[in-house]
């Protein structure tokens, strides 16, 4: 067997991992590669291995940076099919129409730009056709249910707690008479976290190909992050202010929902609006209520014993896809919580909540996650006293709140815990998903357990075993 590390190699986005078993190739991931947009465009528009000779596609989980590039897969010939957990299936396909929707976005406003300039147009990435297409590829397959990929190869999911529907590939070769496991932790989720369950450690396992993302951290208890969320919002409430929360549409908006839900239903705080203005949210949101199989069993007991029988709608959540329920809510008076999307305040219906909200001091913006570097996000965590939106300048009298903690990625110690399980049979560990700041830390821990033969390998090198 070849692996082939295309993809999600000494960085954190684009995953892509080619595997020759028995004269086939299977693909592991197609994600888009996120960065500078003149990088990224190139980069994604052409693959270092021919789409056409794919017998299969295995995809851990529906975030864009390791789905996003499907879309592309097919337009360059890829007919084959996709497998992925039922949840999986269902959430890609909407994110993928996103993601086209964007690219689509990108293409005319910077073609406007050259239009005038005289200069040659560009095109999309792909567009929202495009992606409708992979929806036909998807096979949507359960969780611990085995499926054939490609002969010689037994795979099946196993629950990876890192978002809806997410999964660890584990992979049973046989090849030229030997019988070994391959195990891809896809990207590995926390313990405790609401909603989904905890993820499985690998087992009896040979190969392990293992993300590695916060390989130099350990993340706080995630109920610490949930205290303090209740701290904002009960605080503000208090002052009559409204609590206008940045956040990404899949996994974080629906993790701060039923946060809320529990916190109302138990009276710890007062009966407010809460409104989830995204429409992608909403699909997510939705998606997520249809698949209640993937949620823990303290979710499903939560379920049984509400009133309203769901984790994510109760009597004063309203989902707000229109514009016209968007502005509409600019009208309520008194205290409300607003979620909305981009999750760095960079584009989206956000905007405009920041903008009605960010000049009264008895509101609240609460900063949920990581911020990058020249983000409206970055410079509201910052606490910088003025900011434009929109192009106009504003005052930043409302509070500040961040909260750290509430990551879907494992830290250090269930990173080390992970290859642990399978320290006395695994052969070679080889860390994807991460940079070299998170690796190198984590390749010491993971030798002083016992663990020596662990390899971070370069973009589009290959190993053989």
């Amino acid at each position: 067997m070849k692996i082939h590390f295309h993809g999600a190699a000494r960085t954190v986005t684009g995953s892509q991992h080619l595997l020759e078993i028995n004269g086939h190739k299977l693909l592991l991931e197609c994600g888009l590669f996120q960065g500078r947009r003149k990088d990224t465009y190139e980069r994604n528009r052409h693959f270092h291995f021919d789409p056409k000779e794919l017998d299969a596609v295995i995809l851990s989980h529906a975030h864009i940076d390791h789905s996003g590039n499907l879309p592309q897969l097919s337009k360059d010939g890829y007919e084959g099919p996709i497998y992925a957990t039922k949840a999986t299936a269902h959430l890609g396909n909407i994110m993928l129409m996103d993601s086209g929707h964007i690219h689509e976005s990108d293409a005319a406003y910077i073609n406007k730009k050259r239009a005038k300039r005289g200069e040659p147009l560009v095109e999309p990435l792909y567009t929202q056709v495009d992606a409708a297409a992979v929806a036909q590829c998807f096979v949507g397959t359960p969780y611990e249910k085995e499926f054939e990929p490609i002969p010689g190869v037994v795979a099946r999911f196993v629950e990876a707690g890192h978002i809806l529907g997410s999964a660890a590939v584990v992979l049973d070769i046989e090849e030229n008479g030997r019988k070994f496991r391959l195990w891809f932790s896809g990207d590995i989720g926390r313990r405790d976290m609401p909603l989904l369950r905890d993820p499985v450690l690998p087992s009896d396992t040979d190969f392990l190909l293992m993300e590695c993302t916060y390989g130099d951290k350990t993340h706080r208890d995630p109920q610490i992050a949930f205290e303090e969320f209740y701290e904002v919002v009960h605080k503000t409430v208090n002052r009559g202010g409204k609590v206008i929360i940045p956040a990404f549409a899949v996994g974080r908006t629906q993790e701060l929902v039923y946060a809320l839900h529990q916190m109302i239903d138990s009276g710890d705080i007062p009966r407010i609006p809460v409104f989830v203005d995204s429409p992608l949210a909403i699909n997510a949101s939705e998606i997520f209520s249809a698949h209640p199989e993937v949620f823990d069993e303290e979710t499903k007991e939560f379920m049984r014993n509400d009133q309203h029988h769901a984790a994510l709608g109760f009597d004063l959540l309203s989902y707000t896809r229109s514009v016209e329920e968007s502005k509409a809510i600019n009208d309520v008076k008194g205290p409300a919580v607003i979620i909305s999307a981009s999750g760095m305040a960079e584009v989206g219906r956000i905007l405009h909540h920041l903008k009605n909200n960010i000049e009264n001091p008895r509101n609240s913006i609460l900063i949920v996650s990581w911020q990058a570097p020249h983000t409206l996000g970055r410079r509201l965590a910052d606490r910088e006293e003025q900011v434009k939106i929109f192009g106009k300048v504003y005052n930043r009298r409302a509070e500040i709140a961040t909260i750290g903690g509430l990551s879907a990625h494992a830290g250090q110690h269930l990173l080390v815990e992970y290859a642990e399980a399978v320290k006395d049979q695994v052969q070679k560990v080889f860390l994807v998903h991460g940079e070299e700041r998170g690796a190198s830390p984590l390749m010491e821990k993971l030798n002083e357990v016992g663990i020596s033969d662990v390899y971070f390998p370069d973009a589009h090198t290959s190993v053989e075993i």
